[in-house]
């Protein structure tokens, strides 16, 4: 345990995992002094099995290292501001062809090492905080499985319906992948802005055909502690639903009626509508569309959906437990709690899904936190790069059906301009401005430090 410096602002962090840890030495990194409470060794979630910081409990890849690529574009822009994720990841890099994959013990022990070494970041192990009461400033990155007795402190804070104990989300797919020659836009019975719904019309046949992959496509296997699905009962796997009958989904999520065809006025067989997520228009969810069905599964069950045939997925579905914060309207985009800004959030629990996103999160909040703690004025990443966009998405986006999200250019700011060259061009484009922006602020966002 480090000797805390004199004369130093401080913060407190909850929580060593990736977000956390991000924190702890982003704002070190500002000169400000960290606790980081980690209540492992000592106690462990389900989903923890070993004592290192920043343990990988999925997979040990990071996604696409490609820039062109939205997870590959943040890697980039955390590179540039020196993440301590990124550092250990590199350092700890396994063969993965275009993909950044680790040795997940080496890169645990890297952060573990620095975190410990740093000389402003005094790591507090086996203590569990379940109280956010007093004025020290804190960030909480207690990750998606957060303790019962802390996730009722936040609930108090917050109230009971801002605080989620399960995810069970929609795919999302890029508009411009989708077939406009077979998809029509229409809200049902006229209801509404007409633009806010795009339906996919089937036949008999195809509906048909649509069935029966999707009551024997593969589920993704669940971690022990999220089998009974039960608290999933009000928001039902699609392929669960299908699995009741025939019929079910045709009175349910796929029911016709209120929608009729452009071309000859009457119902289609079967529709799935999709709902515009985004002012910009930029992405569509399919609605009612939760399911557990394994990523590849998806992408090729859900294309067979007229006028999906060619579709790019921004977010797969998604079901399984997790605690967070539905964040636009109780969040600031800096990652602070507005009824409260001295506390910080950092990690799943804010609305960011992935390990990159985690740590994107915890850069944020761990630099506004250091700022605060200084008295200075809190620094907002603009969405013109993703850190910045996903942060946008935490502090303004859907409260109304807000679902935690991956890194994705349908969440950045538009380009100025429209782009020829198709989708590469015109991500490399987002690319381009975003990390100009960063080259720009990288020295400047760290120049007050002592």
């Amino acid at each position: 345990m480090n000797e805390l410096p004199e004369n130093k602002s401080h913060i407190r962090i909850i929580g060593a995992g990736l977000a956390g840890c991000e924190a702890a030495w982003q704002a070190a990194r500002c000169g400000v002094s960290v606790s980081l409470y980690e209540m492992k060794p000592k106690k462990r979630t389900p989903a923890h099995h070993q004592d290192g910081y920043a343990e990988l409990v999925c997979s040990n890849s990071l996604r696409s290292n490609e820039i062109y690529n939205a997870v590959g574009l943040l890697k980039e822009e955390l590179r540039m501001l020196d993440s301590i994720v990124m550092e250990a990841a590199y350092q700890s890099r396994v063969p993965a062809g275009s993909a950044l994959a680790v040795d997940r013990d080496r890169f645990s022990a890297y952060i573990t090492e620095k975190i410990k070494s740093h000389p402003l970041i005094t790591v507090y192990e086996g203590e569990e905080i379940s109280s956010l009461c007093g004025d020290e400033i804190t960030v909480v990155a207690t990750g998606p499985l957060t303790s019962p007795a802390l996730s009722k402190e936040i609930a108090g804070l917050i109230g009971d319906k801002s605080l989620y104990f399960y995810d069970a989300a929609a795919p999302i797919v890029d508009a411009e992948s989708i077939n406009y020659d077979t998809a029509f836009f229409a809200s049902r019975y006229g209801k509404g802005e007409a633009t806010d719904y795009l339906n996919c019309p089937f036949t008999k046949e195809e509906y048909d055909a649509f069935y029966q992959a999707l009551i024997t496509a593969e589920t993704a296997e669940m971690h022990e502690f999220e089998k009974d699905l039960t608290v999933f009962e009000g928001c039902m796997p699609v392929e669960v639903m299908a699995k009741r009958g025939y019929q079910t989904l045709l009175f349910g999520p796929m029911k016709p009626v209120g929608l009729p065809l452009p071309s000859t006025e009457k119902e289609a067989y079967a529709i799935v509508q999709l709902r515009r997520e985004n002012n910009q228009g930029s992405m569509y969810n399919l609605v009612g569309f939760q399911t557990h069905l394994t990523f590849p599964e998806q992408r090729r069950v859900f294309r067979m959906i007229p006028g999906l045939e060619n579709a790019e997925f921004h977010r797969y579905g998604v079901m399984h437990r997790n605690t967070y914060i539905n964040s636009p309207g109780v969040l600031s985009s800096d990652y602070s709690l507005i009824s409260a800004p001295h506390i910080f959030f950092a990690g799943q629990m804010t609305g960011v899904e992935g390990y990159v996103e985690s740590a994107s999160s915890g850069l944020v909040a761990g630099i506004n936190a250091a700022r605060r703690a200084k008295g200075e004025e809190p620094y907002i990443f603009t969405s013109e790069t993703m850190i910045g966009a996903l942060a946008n998405h935490v502090g303004f986006g859907n409260s109304a059906n807000f679902q935690p999200m991956n890194a994705n250019f349908g969440i950045v700011a538009p380009l100025e301009k429209r782009v020829k060259g198709g989708k590469k061009a015109r991500n490399d484009a987002y690319a381009v401005r975003a990390i100009s922006h960063i080259s720009y602020i990288k020295d400047r966002l760290f120049s007050s430090a002592e």
